[in-house]
């Protein structure tokens, strides 16, 4: 659970700590290069083709400044959300990374666990390392969303979500920017697939559709049966009708980034947007997906939720998509980085730091909530652009 930490306490504790954990991006990023092998630190870290796009993810929290307000009661900080019915301490999500057995053997089981502490809401990849059945067991009272990637055989897509309704997932998560693998430079360079080397083996190998579609139940039949249905460019928005008829769970589609994509999901009755770049690993040269936020918020409208999700590495990135309209924010690789240096216990403290320093920037800024934040004022170039 978080905890109602003040005045720098969980600072504080590093300090005196004889082995401090990392408290930055830059420093945790350091510390796990120097842990892990290139290959998996390289897929995880890199982004696609020049990485114009992780880079514009990082530009574009920096183009916004906040205007702070003082002399306000900032004594009392609210940073519940309601999510589908649901209220949660903060705004934080587990965004779905798969096959975390790259970062630490206990993978999405560690993550989960860390998730159902701090009451977090967690998705799920379907390339995860352990099958979402074994995850739901491990944190049975964790609030777990599945995301699904479509299936070039839509038996198996269909299968996935039916197993995730059966073992209490509460939302499906339908990614739609990885129609094809994006160009990773970085994994040619260091000759590395993760596919090919069974990370992502958990919920393909239990699910019985798609181990009905292998000639055999060899290694090599499961590689080849993951990369022809993994990948799916024929998908478009009749799949999703169809995947509103195959389930009850409210849907979710991940990575929109333009409003035009944003007023088709509402239009065909979509629950949630989550606005994605992929964090950086699918098209290059793409805009930052803080700066596609403020359009898809305006189109929206507040029918839907919208979350905001890639390139946030710090608590005050949080702030700055939430005041920016987002009604959550989801975190990737710095939860990756906590759980390669220190299994279940460096996922809570990567989170715990982010919750800390958003909470007291939340006051500093001179807001007393996260509904609050829509109210705080900020400037894009330092105000040459005002928003």
């Amino acid at each position: 659970m978080m905890t109602n930490t003040t005045n720098g306490d969980l600072l504080l504790k590093n300090i005196n700590a004889q082995a401090p954990f990392p408290i930055s991006f830059a420093d945790l990023e350091k510390a796990v290069a120097e842990k892990i092998d290139a290959g998996p630190y390289g897929y995880v870290r890199s982004g696609a083709g020049g990485e114009q796009t992780l880079r514009n993810n990082r530009a574009a929290f920096e183009k916004y400044s906040i205007i702070p307000r003082f002399l306000n009661n900032v004594a009392n900080i609210d940073t519940t959300i309601e999510l589908f019915g649901k209220t949660y301490p903060t705004p934080l999500l587990f965004a779905p990374v798969g096959m975390n057995k790259m970062a630490h053997e206990d993978g999405e089981l560690a993550v989960v666990r860390a998730a159902n502490h701090l009451e977090i809401p967690y998705i799920q990849s379907t390339v995860s390392s352990y099958a979402l059945e074994d995850v739901a067991q491990a944190a049975p009272n964790a609030t777990k969303w599945f995301q699904l990637y479509w299936s070039t055989n839509e038996e198996i897509a269909y299968s996935m979500v039916a197993r995730a309704e059966a073992a209490g997932f509460e939302a499906i998560v339908l990614t739609v920017d990885t129609v094809m693998l994006g160009w990773r430079e970085e994994d040619v360079r260091n000759q590395f697939s993760p596919l090919k080397l069974g990370y992502a083996r958990g919920n393909y190998v239990n699910d019985p559709v798609f181990m009905a579609s292998l000639p055999d139940n060899s290694f090599e039949s499961y590689v080849q049966g993951v990369l022809q249905n993994v990948f799916h460019p024929t998908l478009n928005w009749e799949n999703v009708r169809e995947l509103k008829r195959h389930t009850k769970l409210p849907i979710l589609l991940k990575g929109i980034l333009h409003p035009e994509d944003a007023q088709l999901a509402v239009d065909n009755g979509i629950d949630g947007i989550i606005v994605s770049n992929h964090g950086g690993r699918q098209l290059d040269g793409v805009i930052g997906s803080l700066d596609a936020l403020p359009a898809i918020v305006e189109v929206v409208d507040g029918q839907v939720p919208v979350i905001l999700d890639s390139g946030v590495y710090r608590g005050m990135d949080a702030l700055k998509a939430l005041a920016l309209g987002a009604d959550a924010v989801a975190i990737g690789r710095p939860f990756v980085y906590g759980l390669a240096l220190d299994g279940q216990q460096g996922v809570e403290k990567v989170m715990t730091n982010l919750y800390d320093e958003l909470k007291v920037s939340i006051a500093l800024a001179g807001a007393t909530s996260v509904k609050d934040l829509r109210n705080v004022t900020l400037v894009k170039n330092n105000g040459v652009d005002d928003i």
